[in-house]
């Protein structure tokens, strides 16, 4: 079961709520509760509230399939902050100029999924370059480098014989 939730236009710059949202990304849901909860940060308040959001969505969803629902099975899969709108004010400064303040908003968007789905099946590792391919890396190499000093060297003979 998965599902989302997203808050836009938090009045909270971005940058500040992504501090708290680090803290609960791909945590358990009741973990990520309670990190919320005691939080001293101003952006947990409304990180919390989405969280909530985004369960309250996933038992909705389940009810909608008739499947069994537990919010304590539930993951953080994906908890991301983006910039807003920035709300551009001006304040007075001296001598009858204005000063700009940038009121700073932003995206919160968090998904929750069970525990419970399959993890995807581990990809074979590809196989070990044989001692050849370095070697003939290294050539190729060394003749680009030539390549390059002959260019620089006919350049500067060529400047010389201008002047």
């Amino acid at each position: 079961m998965e599902a989302r939730a997203i808050q836009r236009t938090v009045r909270q710059s971005a940058r500040k709520m992504r501090l708290v949202i680090d803290l609960i990304r791909g945590r358990a849901v009741p973990e990520a509760d309670a990190i919320l909860r005691f939080s001293k940060k101003r952006a947990a308040r409304q990180i919390h509230k989405v969280l909530k959001s985004a369960v309250a969505n996933a038992q909705q969803a389940a009810q909608r399939q008739n499947t069994p629902f537990d919010a304590d099975q539930l993951r953080v899969k994906y908890a991301v902050v983006n910039e807003g709108q920035t709300l551009k004010r001006f304040t007075a400064a001296a001598m009858g100029r204005a000063t700009p303040i940038l009121k700073r908003t932003s995206h919160v968007e968090i998904h929750v999924a069970s525990d419970a789905a399959p993890a995807p099946a581990a990809k074979a590792a590809p196989a070990k370059p044989t001692n050849a391919e370095p070697k003939a890396r290294a050539k190729k190499q060394t003749q680009k480098t030539r390549t390059k000093k002959k260019t620089k060297a006919k350049t500067k003979r060529a400047s010389k014989a201008s002047k």
